[in-house]
């Protein structure tokens, strides 16, 4: 059962067009020109109940533009969205009650209260009743391991217990649908692999859609099973997540420093991208070598410091693109 319905959805923004130097300036300042950014251009796709899918692109792609018009915060020019039964222009409202909201640079809670006292706000705002906020604060409190700052004021959080009590203030309401928009943004390894923990356990527990957009690979791979790429306003690609990581998420980055220089070759599936003696980075080709065959290459008891990343995501969807995914 679909969702999300959104059938070529179109959107374009009126820009103001800037002219160097001061004689452009006047110019522009008197007789302003104007040109016409096509945002969004005729995409279609559905969203089914309960999936977690990867909304992603590379900045000014579209997606944050797409899921604006979804929430009801901007009005398509063409095309129609379809959200639980709802039609975003029309019943913004009404769909306020349904759907939640997740934005990792945007604070949404009140600095000055405390973590309860913005759940307890929050059930105001959807007018829950009180006896039903309590409960649902005591299922959060326990899900997301929020005991220890409950009662501190959230100017006095970390990064990753704000962004906790974000996603709980987001849920606070039972929205069948949340987007989440970086939401492991700025966070180091550990609380991110936090965060996509409970975010895994919400889904679970509660049987919530949710829409991602990230620029870390990382929680598209560890969250999502489909993944939605828009670039230059066009879906370019949607696929499962398994058919994504064996076809273009199948080269990790190895950053190595050395005790002793190395003098290392390109050979099948493996590939010397910096050799500067004591800091090498090297791209594995899976499908062909593992990275575990990289590290022998380099001698483990040779090795001062280590790190194994994805290839940018910007780098996968410009592969895609290039390789067809352009309309």
């Amino acid at each position: 059962m679909a969702v999300i319905t959104v059938k070529n959805l179109s959107k374009s923004f009126k820009v103001k067009c800037k002219e160097k130097g001061l004689k452009g300036s006047l110019k522009s300042l008197v007789k302003p020109k104007y040109k016409i950014i096509k945002a969004v251009k005729n995409i279609s796709f559905e969203v089914e109940k309960g999936e977690m899918i990867a909304f992603i692109g590379p900045n000014g792609a579209g997606k944050s533009t797409s899921i604006k018009m979804m929430t009801g915060i901007l009005y398509p020019e063409k095309g129609s969205i379809n959200v639980l039964g709802y039609d975003p222009v029309k019943d913004r409202k009404k769909l306020a009650y349904e759907i939640g909201c997740v934005f990792g640079q945007k604070e949404q809670l009140w600095t000055h209260l405390t973590p309860y006292d913005n759940f307890k706000f929050f059930g105001a705002i959807y007018d829950i009743p009180e006896k039903r906020v309590e409960k649902k604060i005591e299922e959060m409190r326990e899900l997301f391991e929020l005991d220890e700052f409950m009662n501190t004021p959230v100017r006095n959080l970390s990064l990753g217990q704000r962004i906790r009590c974000e996603i709980v203030a987001s849920l606070i309401h039972e929205p069948k649908i949340l987007f989440l928009d970086e939401p492991t943004i700025g966070l180091d390894p550990v609380v991110k692999e936090n965060i996509r923990v409970l975010i895994k356990r919400m889904n679970k527990e509660y049987k919530t859609t949710v829409v991602l957009t990230s620029h870390d690979v990382s929680d598209i791979e560890k969250l999502c099973k489909r993944v939605i790429i828009v670039n230059n306003g066009q879906i370019v690609m949607d696929d499962s997540m398994e058919n994504l990581k064996y076809n273009y998420l199948n080269q990790k980055i190895v950053d190595a420093k050395m005790k002793e220089k190395v003098n290392l070759e390109d050979e099948e599936g493996i590939k010397i991208l910096k050799d500067k003696g004591y800091n090498l980075k090297i791209e594995v080709d899976t499908k062909k070598r593992s990275v575990s065959d990289a590290i022998k290459l380099l001698n483990p008891d040779n090795i001062i410091d280590i790190n194994i990343s994805n290839v940018p995501l910007e780098q996968i969807i410009s592969a895609i693109y290039k390789d067809g995914g352009k309309e």
